[in-house]
This record gives structure tokens, C-alpha cells and sequence, in this order.
């Protein structure tokens, strides 16, 4: 099966420490679902607030993302779907997009076999 990210992004700073229990529940029920569509789970992961971000361009380092925006990765899932029509099914049941946030999802790149 392939396998796709799905990064997860949330309004800024996209604290996990401060989601609001209904999505929070959600979170606890999202593998299940992502099962039922016939992907399997992977692995997942938060990060913290997008105010503990350092980004690093050539040889300069400054504190933050690389730009402000409204919106920042919050987080991400990795899955094995067998379709990437199975892998948006899985998306859209992510909490994220019902509660102010949203979700892309992206072919994890694999090298052409030689």
C-alpha cells in the first residue's frame, strides 16, 4: 500500500495543550475511524506551538516559522492507504478540518526502483 502525510494545520500558534475537549475526543476516536476506511495508521505526532519554531536558511537561524501566516503545521500522520482516494476519505475525518483548522495530504515520496 502507499503510504501518505497528511500535515494537519491549525490557526496560529496551534498550541496541543490548548485544544478544546470536543477535538480532543475526536483525536482519541481518529484511528479507529482511519481504519474503517480500510488505511492503516502509521504514526502520528503534535508539535508544539509554532512560537517554538527555529527555521534554518543557509547559514542564517531566527526564531519562528519561516513565515507568518495565519495557519501553521500543527502536526502530522503518516498512513498506508490503498488508493489516494482512500487516503482523502481518511482526511476528511480529520478533527482539524471541523474545528477551524485543515488538512493536505501528500504521497510520501519513494525512489524509483533501478
Amino acid at each position: 500500500m502507499a503510504q501518505y502525510g497528511i500535515l494537519v494545520y491549525q490557526p496560529a500558534p496551534a498550541d496541543p495543550m490548548d485544544l478544546p475537549a470536543e477535538y480532543e475526543k475526536a483525536l482519541e476516536t481518529y484511528p479507529d475511524q482511519v481504519a474503517e476506511t480500510g488505511a492503516e495508521p502509521v504514526t502520528g505526532f503534535a508539535l508544539q506551538p509554532s512560537t517554538t519554531a527555529i527555521s534554518v536558511r543557509g547559514d542564517v537561524v531566527t526564531d519562528g516559522p519561516f513565515i507568518e501566516a495565519k495557519e501553521v503545521v500543527a502536526g502530522f500522520f503518516i498512513i498506508e492507504a490503498p488508493s489516494l482516494d482512500v487516503a482523502l476519505k481518511v482526511a476528511k475525518l480529520n478533527p482539524a478540518t471541523q474545528h477551524g483548522g485543515g488538512v493536505e495530504v501528500r504521497p510520501l515520496f519513494t525512489p524509483p526502483e533501478e
